[in-house]
């Protein structure tokens, strides 16, 4: 097997660096953070609210409360890909002497809940909701812009037939887009010295593009470094279509089967070969000079590509959980929906080096070692 498919390969899992000497040379030299400790604090509260609000309002959203854990036969948790690596914490709770016993597991992402959940909301098409949600991911490798703990703005909203499309898909993202570029220039508004002539400002428009006009780009680089090389022309994106593979046999990235929907063709719409309704935006980062993924969504599966995509999975067992037969005798709705990284877009609004700079959580000592030396300096 040639390097370039064993790399393409490596590349399909997650976004990770993978091990510290590498990460060693990819912190940035002479970093300096433009915030107090006190400052940055007060940044993220006010940062936080205002793009939960606009998301709100742009979007026709409600904020609801999410879960923490929930219950392993639900099939409710996500598994974030289809090779099963990257699994649940979980655990036994063995209530009323085990005469009442649960199996729970904590969440990894809200995805398929929050479809449940606009059922349990009665939401109409162009209805939905927002959470303020938080996850463990225990798989991750532990770097400069990936935790175990995870915090996101997830939102779905429901939909109708007629907008499971490209154009719709475009048209929520670029709102997603409004708030975010928005939420920029009120972080500047409170803090100006964060307005920084060397970290530019996000551009006013996405640029869209295919996962198969990327490859087509640059066919021999695995996908990380694709995403590199782009980034370079267009400093924000968001690639259309990641999960279904592409000419070279390999997917953009492995995305879970029971949730975005990446296999339902989009020719009439691009005019070539190309599936995906769904998408990540993806812009430069200029503090750590490397690429930032800020968010996942698209269009849900409905009951014909959650069995095409289960089968091409070989999961076609998931069928039998709850969360799946909903979809497919259609008692829940079609919609459409995503993940915001809150930290991963605080620390990119906010001009840090570090995800650890704007959360809490738990990094290795040798993580920290390496920060401080770089005048990086992870909350605790």
């Amino acid at each position: 097997m040639s390097t370039l498919i064993l790399d393409k390969k490596a590349d399909l899992a997650g976004p990770g660096i993978g091990n510290y000497e590498e990460l060693e040379k990819v912190l940035p030299k002479h970093y300096k953070s433009l915030l107090t400790p006190r400052e940055t604090q007060k940044a993220i509260f006010e940062v936080k609210r205002f793009i939960a609000d606009r998301l709100c309002e742009e979007l026709n959203l409600m904020m609801v409360e999410v879960p923490l854990i929930v219950d392993a036969e639900s099939g409710v948790n996500d598994m974030l890909d289809r090779d099963g690596s990257r699994s649940p914490i979980q655990f036994h709770i063995a209530n009323d002497r085990e005469r009442h016993p649960l199996d729970a597991q904590v969440v990894q992402a809200a995805t398929k809940w929050k479809r449940m959940a606009l059922r349990q909301f009665g939401c109409h098409p162009g209805e939905g909701i927002c959470t303020d949600m938080r996850a463990v991911r225990k798989d991750y490798f532990l770097d400069h812009d990936h935790s175990a703990y995870v915090d996101q703005w997830d939102w779905e909203r429901a939909i109708t037939a007629k907008q499971r499309n490209l154009t719709f898909l475009k048209e929520i993202v670029g709102k997603i887009w409004k708030v975010l570029v928005t939420a920029e220039q009120y972080a500047f508004d409170l803090f100006p010295k964060l307005k920084d002539r060397r970290y530019p400002q996000l551009p006013e428009e996405l640029t869209f593009l295919q996962a198969e006009e990327i490859l087509d780009m640059f066919p021999d680089l695995p996908r990380k470094q694709r995403e590199t090389a782009i980034l370079q022309k267009y400093p924000a994106i968001f690639i259309i279509g990641i999960g279904w593979p592409l000419a070279d046999g390999f997917p953009h990235e492995m995305r879970a089967a029971d949730y975005d929907d990446w296999i339902t063709s989009t020719q009439a719409e691009t005019g070539r070969a190309t599936h995906g309704l769904n998408g990540d935006i993806l812009v430069w980062n200029p503090v750590t000079q490397r690429r930032h993924e800020l968010s996942s969504m698209g269009i849900r599966v409905n009951a014909e590509s959650l069995k095409k995509q289960l089968e091409m999975s070989g999961q076609k067992e998931f069928l039998k959980f709850p969360y799946h037969q909903g979809i497919v005798d259609g008692d829940l709705p079609l919609s459409i929906g995503g993940g915001i990284g809150q930290s991963r877009t605080l620390m990119l609004l906010l001009r840090k080096a570090h995800l650890g700079e704007v959360s809490v959580t738990v990094w290795p000592k040798v993580l920290k070692t390496m920060c401080a030396r770089k005048h990086i300096f992870v909350l605790e």
